[in-house]
């Protein structure tokens, strides 16, 4: 149904898209994650060109919308309806007008016909009996769902999501996400940008991870959410926050290293024997650690989904295995602190390291 290929976006200096490639086959729901400016909302401003992509090709129903000389953005948003995250309804108009407006003006419906389909739309999300009101009189979710069927009402093959949930309070979240997967159900085509991570988990045929520009990684929901193959996705579906610290010598600043560590646990609630241990963990290892070969890089990573606790310690490769000269009295000390632990070498940034592995 539509195919983008090497898409780029480029704001003056600063690349937003970099090499975008995505498939979208007619009755597919597509969620698109990732963390805050990574070029997800500007995806889909260029997919219904609401920006004009610098490079690349946008192909819909065999046709390529950026190749030829004039682009008709309006035919075009007839197939592919948005709903913004700030709802954008005419303030001036009642919720009814609304929905009414895009088919009477563009499409040549005539006004009973509009307003019989509008009413049909305005029940189907569950706004109905607000069909005269005004929308200052709605809540942020009324808003979002008369927005919908403001969509609806174009008839649109796709429809694209911006976020739809983001300017709401939670208690309002539910309902329109309600609207969404039935809309799902009845086969709509759909790409939504979305934070609601369990909504995607339930709702999506597929699921794009975007970072920096780029469709980092992409697969089914149980791919994306259960087994991640690649670093940044785990963390960010698993909401895992690090804590990383390099360690240059021997003569480290321990107090440092703890009240930094102790004011990032602070932010997420952690118990006092879990950062304890994993303070006394750094301890032990770091006194065993030869840095003659280089530094040690220590990284803490709290899982708020899980409410795991681990430490990761980078070390050169060159180094022999920090176990191998532990006496047994630290060796028990360190096994206290840990509920499991993992010695390999393994691929960093490009280099080879020796890395240690430990559940807190």
């Amino acid at each position: 149904m539509i195919q983008i290929q090497h898409l780029e976006k480029k704001f003056g200096h600063l690349t937003v898209l970099k090499d975008v490639n995505i498939h979208i086959r007619r009755g597919e729901v597509i969620s698109v994650i990732g963390p805050s400016g990574t070029g997800k909302s500007t995806l889909l401003r260029c997919m219904n060109l609401l920006e004009l992509p610098t490079g690349g090709s946008i192909i819909v129903d065999g046709e390529e919308l950026l190749s030829t000389g004039h682009v008709d953005a309006s035919k075009l948003r007839r197939k592919m309806g948005m709903v913004f995250q700030s709802f954008n309804l005419f303030e001036h108009l009642s919720v009814l007008e609304n929905v009414c407006i895009g088919p009477i003006k563009l499409l040549g419906m005539s006004k009973v016909e509009a307003t019989r389909n509008a009413m049909r739309l305005l029940k189907m999300v569950g706004m109905a009996e607000k069909a005269r009101s005004m929308p200052s009189e709605l809540s942020g979710g009324q808003k979002q769902r008369a927005a919908i069927a403001r969509c609806l009402s174009m008839n649109p093959e796709i429809i694209l999501f911006d976020e739809p949930t983001s300017a709401l309070d939670p208690t309002m979240v539910s309902e329109v996400l309600s609207v969404i997967r039935s809309l799902a159900s009845q086969g709509m085509t759909m790409v939504i940008v979305t934070h609601e991570m369990s909504f995607a988990r339930r709702v999506s045929s597929r699921v794009l991870y975007m970072d920096e520009g780029v469709i980092y990684e992409e697969g089914t929901p149980q791919q994306i959410f259960e087994s991640p193959q690649r670093e940044k996705t785990r963390v960010f579906v698993n909401s895992i926050r690090d804590f990383r610290y390099t360690v240059h010598s021997a003569d480290y600043d321990f107090f440092a290293l703890e009240a930094a560590f102790r004011n990032f646990c602070s932010k997420y609630f952690l118990s006092d024997a879990a950062v304890d241990n994993a303070l006394k963990l750094a301890e032990i290892l770091l006194q065993h650690i030869p840095f003659a070969y280089g530094e040690a890089k220590l990284i803490y990573r709290f899982a708020e989904k899980t409410g795991h606790l681990s430490l990761e310690m980078e070390l050169p490769a060159a180094m022999e295995s920090v176990f191998s000269e532990m006496g047994a009295e630290d060796y028990a000390a360190m096994r206290a602190c840990c509920t499991s632990m993992t010695e390999q070498l393994a691929e960093r940034d490009g280099q080879t390291c020796r890395l240690l592995r430990f559940s807190v």
